[in-house]
């Protein structure tokens, strides 16, 4: 975007972006991250209320320590501020939907047509979002954040492991069960010791990843356990044959000793561990952060080499990706029916999806956190710089936080390094990024039957499949079983009433 588009809209965004002439204050709970709450003495939100003349006042209270207990209780109270927001919990657009169909929340179709031209314009842009957070009656009940760029994660692979052992980038199953071997017997850390770990994970979704390699996915989302659209048709990734195929093979790798054996267990701090000991091989974890481990631990590792590669062709030949960043996130904000003000509520939530409004949100305030530079909002070198992580840093001024906002990934892009950015061009190129599954809208009697349902499944579904990882059962003779077990839990059951809900949300025939 040249300066000479910015300069003129910015001029106009100032006469605009008013939407009342005497300041009017607005009620609002908005607790996310489980101990965060929406502050009316952010750098960002006092910008905002100075520009448009709204100023929020928040009633969340930072005494609870969980965001999705304090939205239930505040639900359950039923005394509604003006605008109900966060982000609390997976479920939070379930129940902004639910709640809005039981006639708590506004719906925002109307206002958005008549009052709010950027929200119309880029549901107009993105009908695949609209569609998404649709309640089963056709209408909007809030405003979502939605997330920008593709790509989360990677797979990642020691380069100088794979130099000094005279290995190739694997393409193949076979490649890659071979290198794993290799790092397992040949010593790449050169300490005399056989204490390698050819592939770990920090994440459950990442530890299981491998079954990819044998075309079964590991969901259709970021989500973990998520389902996923085969042709049309709602699915679970987890009740298909790949999935079977896929996970015998990391069960035999796993008691090869090419996987971590605390890969279920090690958690979070697997990576930094693993790494820092020069002990990790091979790993699918998020672009960003893994890249830095190169800086990171340059002085302490002579030549060490973390890089992204492409994800291995399949079986069948075929090449895919099904991590992705999630296009929107089960959080943003609502317009409770007792506002006395939904007119002047929408236009405050459409200034954000304004491009001044689009800044402030992503980039903080100019002059604080950055500066103009060609027409682009540019980070100070003291922002990029910091100890602090960027995004971090945004938070404590009200930027990033989880309203119902547009995200700019050039926010994120300028403190990458250059390995993840080469990573992310090279899948970009690649152009295998599975498609996403967006969530359906249930009514109510599919919502009780999901409910009843789908929890206890998953949780089956989570533990044989580390049964089956660590080799505490055969998968062979005991996929049957497994499959009885599942419809006897319901998954007959659930599977209908989604795709029923998915036929009539995005028009399948």
């Amino acid at each position: 975007m040249s300066a000479a588009l910015v300069v003129p809209f910015a001029a106009m965004a100032q006469e605009t972006a008013r939407i009342v002439d005497e300041p009017l204050e607005l009620t609002m709970h908005f607790h996310f991250r489980d101990k965060y709450v929406y502050s009316e003495d952010w750098p960002v939100e006092q910008a905002v209320a100075e520009k448009t003349g709204i100023h929020i006042r928040n009633i969340a209270s930072l005494a609870t320590t969980s965001s999705r207990d304090a939205f239930n209780l505040l639900i359950v109270s039923g005394n509604l501020p003006d605008i109900v927001g966060g982000d609390a919990g997976a479920t939070l657009k379930d129940d902004f939907i639910r709640y809005g169909l039981e006639g708590a929340f506004m719906p925002l179709d109307d206002l958005i047509e008549e009052h709010a031209p950027n929200l119309k314009a880029f549901f107009e842009s993105r009908p695949e979002i609209r569609q998404a957070i649709s309640g089963p009656d056709g209408h909007i009940y809030f405003i979502p954040y939605v997330p920008d760029g593709k790509f989360s994660r990677a797979w990642f692979i020691r380069y100088d492991w794979l130099e000094k052992l005279g290995l190739e980038v694997p393409e193949t199953p076979e490649e890659v069960h071979d290198v794993l071997v290799a790092f397992r017997d040949q010593d790449p850390n050169g300490n005399g010791i056989k204490d390698e770990v050819p592939f770990f994970a920090r994440d459950e979704i990442d530890a299981v990843r491998l079954i990819n390699l044998w075309d079964a996915r590991v969901s259709g989302s970021e989500r973990y356990g998520d389902f996923a659209i085969y042709d049309g048709q709602v699915r679970h990734p987890w009740a298909e044959d790949t999935y079977k195929v896929g996970i015998g093979h990391v069960a035999d790798w796993y008691a090869e000793g090419l996987l971590d054996k605390e890969i279920f267990t090690r958690g979070s701090r697997s990576r930094e561990y693993l790494l820092g000991n020069n002990l990790g091989g091979m790993l699918h974890d998020w672009f960003a952060s893994t890249s830095t481990y190169n800086t990171a631990l340059a002085e302490e590792i002579e030549g060490f080499s973390l890089r992204p590669m492409l994800p291995p062709k399949t079986v069948s030949g075929d090449r895919f990706e099904d991590a992705r960043r999630q296009q929107v996130q089960p959080a943003g904000w609502a317009i409770s029916v007792t506002n006395e003000h939904p007119v002047e509520t929408i236009k405050y939530f459409d200034f954000w999806f304004s491009e001044e409004g689009r800044i402030l949100s992503n980039f903080g305030v100019e002059g604080l956190t950055y500066e103009m530079v060609d027409g682009k909002p540019q980070f100070a070198e003291e922002v990029l710089n910091s100890d602090t992580p960027v995004n971090a840093q945004l938070w404590e001024i009200g930027a990033q936080v989880p309203r119902g906002f547009w995200q700019d990934y050039e926010y994120e892009r300028q403190w990458t390094n250059e390995i993840a950015l080469e990573g992310i061009e090279m899948y970009e190129e690649c152009d295998c990024l599975r498609e996403e599954f967006l969530g359906v809208a249930f009514n109510a009697e599919e919502k009780e039957v999901y409910d009843r349902y789908w929890p206890s499944i998953l949780t089956y579904m989570t533990e044989m499949q580390q049964t089956w990882v660590l080799g505490a059962q055969d998968i062979d003779t005991g996929w049957d079983a497994y499959k009885e077990r599942l419809n006897s839990l319901g998954y007959d059951k659930v599977i209908a009433v989604m795709q029923a809900a998915y036929d009539r949300q995005y028009g399948a025939d």
